[in-house]
């Protein structure tokens, strides 16, 4: 059966490690049962509290806030494949221990590993396709990745349910054994991808920080720090993600407030997935080749606007129909804002970069949560979904000025460039070209 035209432009010209990579990815969310269903295991199987069941999760996703920028500096130094292996063996191991955990502190000493071990695979990954894998196409590559997560995501969470009826531990074991399936595939199949380390590093032409004899520079985390433009982006990219958060946290609990049902949610929410999985490769092939600043104010506009609407909804068609709206933001979004910091950073300094802007991800896991119920506890329903729409309206202007100054900049660093023959400017969030300045030296 041939395959249709706009699936192959979608799909080809890329390279083989990246679909091996693409499969590991596959691979690791089809297992991923334990997150999904550690609220449920701890109240209903262990019988501890809800309080106690936030407080696990609540260490969880700490576990991922401090993985993020260690797991990026251990991918610079270290390597990309050393760090997916080490972090895919220490996941399936701290996940299969944490079934056979009964002790209260036990359990929450080891959902700190399991979220701090599973969340350090993410810099790596990141990196290794920015590696591997033209500019040109980084973006297609990137929303690939994207949808193989939720491609994933949505087949397990389907499965954990209907394992978990034989036993919880069989979701732990489940779970370790299907990372292990990945760790051996990254073994057997994925090279190292680190600039200056094999054939296929730097595809980009550069090498380290952007410099074109492949000198390599040493790039520290107070080199990140002092990136300006960078760190607005990661300071936007936490304000989108406390929006997304509340689509699982708040959101129930909202819907439950207006008389709807947990199936109501599910139901719901799973619109989602289905848009995710049916609509991602489309929405892949519009945003491709669009200037990433301005589509991330169109999602920006869109998730804000999604969220707000749900103040409006009081039946499941409705919240569904909110959630397509945000789900749009969403898809365009994830690959998008993945490939600007790609171009953002120098070739040997992807992982430590990839980091930070994951840390936005997991603080915003973190802390938008208890936020958002405190919110919607004192000031209820109407008054959060406007905070939210704010929010996004917020960074769709932030993201608008980060445009207009970052587009002067590299205009007047051009302007200097023709007289001296030196490099252009620092930004490469309203530019076409994968471009980056040289980067400080750290002694």
């Amino acid at each position: 059966m041939p395959i249709p035209r706009g699936l192959s432009k979608t799909v080809s010209g890329l390279p083989r490690t990246f679909w091996w990579l693409w499969t590991s990815t596959l691979v690791n969310r089809l297992g991923a049962f334990v997150a999904t269903f550690l609220a449920m295991y701890l109240t209903v199987e262990r019988g501890y509290s809800a309080t106690y069941a936030g407080l696990v999760a609540a260490l969880h996703g700490l576990g991922g806030v401090v993985s993020s920028v260690g797991a990026g500096v251990l991918t610079d130094r270290l390597g990309r494949r050393p760090t997916l292996l080490l972090a895919q063996l220490g996941t399936a191991v701290s996940v299969a221990v944490l079934g056979f955990m009964t002790h209260p502190a036990a359990i929450a000493g080891v959902a700190f590993a399991v979220g701090a071990t599973s969340n350090a695979s993410r810099p790596a990954v990141q990196a290794m396709i920015a590696d591997i894998v033209p500019p040109e196409d980084r973006v297609r590559a990137f929303s690939l990745n994207y949808w193989a997560i939720n491609l994933g995501f949505a087949v397990s969470a389907s499965a954990a349910g209907l394992i978990a009826e034989h036993g919880y531990l069989a979701l732990f074991l489940g779970e370790a054994a299907m990372t292990l399936v990945c760790a051996v595939l990254v073994y057997v199949r994925i090279p190292e991808s680190r600039p200056g380390h094999g054939a296929e590093g730097g595809r980009d032409g550069t090498g380290a920080a952007g410099t074109e004899d492949g000198g390599r520079e040493r790039v520290s985390m107070a080199t990140v720090l002092r990136d300006g433009p960078f760190m607005a982006v990661v300071g936007l990219s936490f304000l989108v993600s406390t929006l997304f958060t509340q689509a699982f946290v708040t959101l129930p609990v909202d819907m439950a407030g207006k008389g709807l049902s947990s199936s109501d949610y599910g139901l719901a929410v799973a619109v989602n997935g289905v848009l995710i999985v049916a609509l991602q490769l489309p929405v892949t092939r519009f945003i491709e080749h669009r200037d990433p600043a301005r589509l991330l104010v169109v999602s920006s506009l869109l998730t804000g606007l999604g969220f707000g609407l749900t103040a409006f909804a009081g039946s499941v068609g409705a919240y569904a129909l909110a959630i397509c709206v945000w789900t749009l933001g969403e898809m365009v979004n994830a690959p998008t804002q993945t490939g600007l910091v790609t171009r953002m950073a120098p070739a040997h300094g992807r992982g430590r970069y990839q980091g930070m802007y994951t840390m936005s991800w997991s603080v915003a896991a973190l802390v938008a949560p208890p936020a958002g119920g405190a919110v919607l506890d004192l000031w209820g329903s109407g008054v959060l979904w406007g905070l939210t729409a704010l929010v996004g309206a917020v960074a769709a202007v932030g993201y608008l000025v980060l445009m207009r100054v970052t587009a002067r900049r590299e205009a007047a660093g051009s302007g200097a460039a023709a007289g001296t023959g030196g490099p252009g400017a620092d930004g490469a969030v309203a530019g076409a070209q994968d471009v980056r300045p040289t980067a400080p030296v750290e002694g």
